[in-house]
């Protein structure tokens, strides 16, 4: 078993490995109590290593050791030691054949890493150190070797056996068993391998590629899902199409295999040639999911696929290179969803998720670069930062580079290290040599971490017709960052004159205007900036399309956000203002209890559902009020009761000015004959239940027939939920109690729509308090052993539902601690997850912070604590 005992690793502590390893050849025996796994590795002494090793050492994890052989010859007691977490090799030669023979009990494995049982079906997870609980390997990502794996299982229970490559052999075995064999010609790191044996409904399809070859496309998934496999292989196949276009990667096996799992502590993993998925990542039906997890699926199923070339073919030389695999594959997959739908709204969702959740991570104890310097777990920086932030990054460099230069310095970076395991440096240089560009500044935004605040402050000379900007960055301190440098910041920008127009933009000294949106390079602490030929004062427009993750501070009036809001060209920007005026709305009410709602919010909201000629997709994301989440994260010493008062009164007030405007609207988007998830479709549905829960917000008798109406005549899932979240959400009670069991009992066979019925409840402000979530936790459809379960409960109360949380009494932490202790010893992975919630205490004022801090050192005392939820705990509450 693994130790509790939490030890700090550092990037800086790097070597190579000792020794290397060019082939495995796996044998899997697979039986009802346990599997037994016959390992053959090829091992060489790595000529780069420094310094003799006369030992060979190989991680393990809660593995059973039947033997040991070198060569041929069996290992004695004495020949070789057994530490449990490491099996160690004396005196070994240059080079060696080792075979080792584990026994594993995956019908045990509540952990879900390495090798274990899902709904009665093998399946893996080796990210990032799974390989381990599976037979003893140096299981780093830079040990990279080509894999032949023979799975052998009872014929009946298990006719699909799979793994990586290409199927290569396959036969009957005495006693009802059966055994197929896969290569794998490519060589990758073990955290890539994966195995699935179960009863299975295989759906195919064909794609050819650029060059002409066929791929054969396969779905995996238990028969009850066979009919909800149509959108993910459609997502596929516009992924491999996308890929060759903008990237010109062809994928290089003969097949490609997705497969369906229940029990998955992630959303997907990129297996070569084998991902696995979460459910509710890839199964969808217009009847059972939302436009949402159409969306997401899309995206998902094209991040997992891009792995294919950005993470398998190019992976990470360590685990502190994360995010050169991550951050430029949820670059690829924000570039392809925006390509298969709205530019503009995918940006601003992308935008949200940052300055919500990720620029709150910058701010608290868990705060790490894109590519930190230390960790004790690493299943706990699977974060934001390394993600979205990543992603940030790349898409900073992009727009630096252009699209021609960046699309050379990608396919320099795949030409030249094809096969090898890198660094975030070797991608930075592969930009730097294809267009020339020194990005030795730029690295900065890997190494250092925090969210740069940019203060902004203009002038304007009327006489002479300039307007100056004097932007000033700094980069808040951070748990053992202070003293930080600036950085390289694209920032773009545009000027709005008095009609609303864009301005042509000259810079002092330049003979002609250089366009209406200009991307300044910041790279000292400040900057300013003269532009020519403006001939009155204009109202800026900053930060365009969100060029750079950054804070922006610009004392705009609500003049001026009324003005951005309508004739911004910057789509990003119009939401931005409409978001800011919000902000600015909902803190006044927040200070000042008999203040009224601003009447510009009120006009500006009701010219917005009235401009039928405007995309609707953005007026959509425009008619969303800022989230409690993001309120708290804009405040310092958060009193969240208060926020979510301030909130809901301006909801309210909107909800009733407009009550004959949101009439309007809900009857002007009816619902289409045929469900498709085009921009407009997805608009239309949303601005429809959002009209919908507006009204029932405010308790509208004839919102609540037209919901009534809705939930039951609803052809798909988006509008059928969104009359339930509605009504859930409303005073109308006795509604909320029928319509709640009528879904269940529709859809009880559903788990994936099981799980939306939990969140609905659990992520309620009006009936989901910590009562009704415990009664959710004894329901019969609750699973403590399945992740999905457990976030759409816990964590949708904890996250979602932040009134109730964050009573006042401190109930809401405890039983998130509670419940963070129990999971700890089942699955430290999700225990760790959901500490998230707590981790900011500091950040909230005194009455509910000093509960937080109480629940955090409950879960420190508890015995035995795992090193993933021990870091974060511990950082936490570190002063």
């Amino acid at each position: 078993m693994r130790t509790n005992q939490p030890k700090t690793i550092y990037l800086s502590e790097y070597r190579v490995p000792d020794f290397l390893v060019d082939h495995v050849d796996l044998r899997f025996e697979l039986f009802e109590d346990g599997a037994r796994v016959h390992s053959t590795l090829s091992v060489r002494r790595n000529p780069e290593a420094t310094g003799p090793a006369e030992q060979l050492e190989l991680n393990g994890d809660s593995l059973t050791l039947e033997s040991v052989h070198l060569d041929g010859r069996e290992l004695q007691a004495g020949q070789f030691e057994d530490r449990g977490e490491l099996l160690l090799v004396p005196s070994v030669p240059d080079a060696f054949e080792l075979q080792v023979v584990t026994w594993i009990e995956p019908q045990n494995n509540t952990r879900l890493e390495g090798l274990y049982k899902s709904s009665g079906m093998f399946c893996t997870q080796c990210e990032a150190e799974g390989f381990r609980c599976i037979t003893y390997f140096p299981d780093r990502p830079d040990v990279m070797s080509r894999y032949r794996t023979r799975i052998e299982a009872d014929k009946a229970s298990y006719p699909i056996l799979l793994s990586n490559g290409n199927d290569v052999e396959r036969g009957d075995l005495d006693g009802g068993r059966h055994f197929v064999t896969w290569e794998d010609p490519f060589p990758k790191p073990s955290y890539l391998f994966a195995l699935v044996a179960g009863d299975l409904v295989e759906k195919k399809d064909r794609f050819t590629t650029m060059s002409g070859r066929d791929i054969d496309l396969r779905i995996y998934v238990e028969p009850r899902n066979a009919t909800k496999t149509g959108h993910a292989m459609d997502s596929l196949k516009r992924a491999m199409r996308w890929d060759e276009e903008v990237y010109g990667r062809e994928y290089d096996l003969d097949i490609f295999m997705i497969v369906a799992v229940d029990d998955f502590n992630m959303g997907a993993m990129e297996n070569k040639g084998l991902n696995i998925f979460n459910s509710s990542c890839v199964l969808a039906s217009p009847e059972s999911e939302t436009d949402m997890a159409f969306q997401r699926i899309e995206a998902i199923v094209a991040h997992e696929y891009f792995h294919n070339w950005s993470g398998n073919r190019v992976t990470c030389r360590d685990w502190f290179q994360l995010s050169l695999k991550e951050g430029f594959t949820v670059f690829r997959d924000s570039r392809f969803s925006a390509d298969m739908g709205s530019p503009t709204v995918k940006r601003i969702e992308d935008a949200t998720l940052l300055r919500t959740a990720q620029f709150a991570e910058d701010a608290g104890p868990m705060a790490h670069p894109v590519r930190p310097a230390s960790y004790m777990e690493i299943s706990n920086f699977y974060t934001l930062t390394i993600y979205e932030k990543g992603a940030e990054v790349v898409r900073m460099i992009h727009t630096l580079l252009g699209p021609d230069l960046f699309r050379k310095g990608s396919d320099l970076y795949f030409q030249r290290h094809d096969g090898q395991a890198v660094t975030t440096d070797d991608f930075v240089r592969a930009m730097e040599d294809a267009s020339g560009r020194d990005l030795g500044q730029f690295r900065l935004w890997y190494e250092q971490a925090g969210t740069p605040v940019l203060t902004v402050e203009d002038d304007y000379d009327e006489a002479g017709q300039v307007y100056r900007l004097t932007v000033r960055q700094s980069i808040p301190d951070t748990p053992g960052q202070t003293g930080k440098k600036p950085q390289h910041i694209p920032f773009a920008l545009g000027l709005l004159d008095q009609d609303g127009n864009d301005l042509p933009l000259a810079l002092a000294g330049e003979e002609a205007p250089g366009g209406s949106t200009r991307v300044l390079e910041l790279t000292d602490e400040e900057h300013v900036f003269e532009f020519t030929g403006i001939d009155s004062r204009p109202v800026p427009s900053l930060l365009r399309d969100f060029s750079a993750p950054v804070r922006v501070n610009y004392p705009w009036s609500r003049d001026q956000l009324m003005f951005l809001m309508s004739h911004d060209s910057d789509g990003f920007n119009r939401w931005d203002a409409g978001q800011r005026l919000a902000v600015d709305v909902i803190r006044e009410l927040s200070g000042h209890a008999d203040a009224s709602v601003d009447d510009r919010l009120v006009q500006a909201c009701r010219t917005l559902l009235n401009d039928q000629d405007a995309d609707q997709a953005l007026v959509a994301k425009m008619l969303q009020l800022p989230s409690e989440a993001y309120l708290i994260e804009l405040s310092d010493g958060a009193d969240v009761q208060i926020i979510h008062h301030a909130r809901e009164r301006v909801l309210k007030a909107l909800a009733t000015a407009l009550r004959d405007d949101l009439l309007a609207c809900y009857r002007r988007q009816q619902p289409a004959e045929h469900y498709q998830v085009t921009p407009e479709d997805v608009a239309s549905r949303s601005l429809r239940n959002m009209a919908l829960a507006w009204l029932l917000h405010i308790g509208d008798e004839q919102a609540r027939e037209l919901a009534l109406e809705q939930f039951h005549s609803a052809t798909n899932m988006t509008d059928q939920s969104g009359a339930l979240r509605a009504l859930v959400n409303s005073p109308f009670g006795d509604d909320r109690s029928r319509t709640l069991d009528a879904f269940y009992q529709q859809w009880h066979q559903d788990p994936q729509v099981v799980e939306q019925w939990f969140s609905i409840q659990a992520a309620s402000p009006v009936s989901g308090d910590l009562a009704a979530v415990r009664r959710l936790l004894e329901h019969e459809a609750f699973d403590w052993k399945n992740p999905n379960k457990i976030r759409c409960v816990v964590g949708a109360f904890a996250g979602q539902n932040l009134a109730h949380f964050h009573e006042q009494d401190g109930s809401g932490y405890q039983f998130l601690a509670d419940t963070i202790r129990r999971l700890d010893d089942s699955n430290p992975q999700i225990a760790a997850r959901l500490c998230a919630p707590l981790t900011r205490w500091r950040k909230f004022a005194h009455v509910y912070s000093e509960g937080m801090r109480k629940a955090l050192e409950s879960v420190r005392e508890k015995d035995g604590l795992s090193r993933d939820v021990y870091e974060i705990v511990h950082k936490s509450l570190a002063d």
